[in-house]
């Protein structure tokens, strides 16, 4: 039988593909930051190579192109923005109310953050040919999904047109990301709080005014 060796052999399959993963991670949180604090096209591939601490081949071998790098970091701050704004919405629990009116308070402690740049998607837009779907297209998708959440928590509220309310409370939100960006100030998302309350206030159930009416 041949004998085996206790060193552990830096050229096997799983050893090149941990490698890989662990530069791909480098890769993924040097382009997020830079992307989103200098905008995708002032920041070049060298920028993103040095923060990394990869070879350029590397990026080249993980991604094949720019374009791709920055399709992937949409995806990756799209699921780890959701996975974070969702579970703060449902974090301790409550009604549907409750989980609404967290929104605000979470976007505020966002808006503190040393390293918020404003929304990445907005952000790949806005400094886009306006005709290009490709960025488009992502923005979208992650945005559906937010909604979608939102709409949910709308109709178990006792919403008559939980959509409606969704994409209302959408608009607040996006406007609050674009002027606490811009102003630098977190209390932009307790303005905004403000706004959406009569939006809360006016979708309370039919149902349940029905049955205070009838108390009276």
């Amino acid at each position: 039988m041949a004998k085996t060796s206790s060193k552990k052999n830096s050229n096997s399959p799983h050893a090149v593909a941990s490698d890989d993963e662990s530069a791909r991670g480098r890769l993924l949180s040097a382009a997020s930051h830079l992307f989103c604090k200098n905008g995708i096209n002032a920041t070049g591939i060298d920028a993103i190579i040095e923060e990394a601490g990869t070879a350029k081949t590397t990026l080249y071998k993980l991604f094949g192109s720019k374009t791709n790098l920055v399709n992937a970091v949409l995806e990756s701050e799209g699921k780890q923005w959701r996975e974070w704004f969702i579970g703060a919405m449902e974090q301790g629990g409550g009604d549907a109310q409750a989980k609404l009116a967290r929104i605000f308070p979470a976007l505020k402690s966002w808006f503190a953050e040393e390293r918020f740049y404003g929304c990445p998607f907005i952000n790949a837009v806005g400094e886009h040919d306006k005709d290009a779907k490709q960025f488009r297209n992502i923005a979208l998708k992650h945005k559906k999904i937010v909604l979608g959440h939102i709409e949910k928590l709308a109709g178990e509220f006792g919403s008559t047109e939980p959509a409606v309310l969704a994409h209302q409370l959408g608009l607040i939100i996006d406007g609050a990301i674009v002027a606490a960006m811009i102003s630098r100030d977190p209390g932009v998302a307790d303005t905004a709080a403000l706004t959406a309350g009569p939006l809360l206030g006016q979708s309370k159930p039919k149902k349940k005014r029905a049955e205070q009416l009838e108390a009276v």
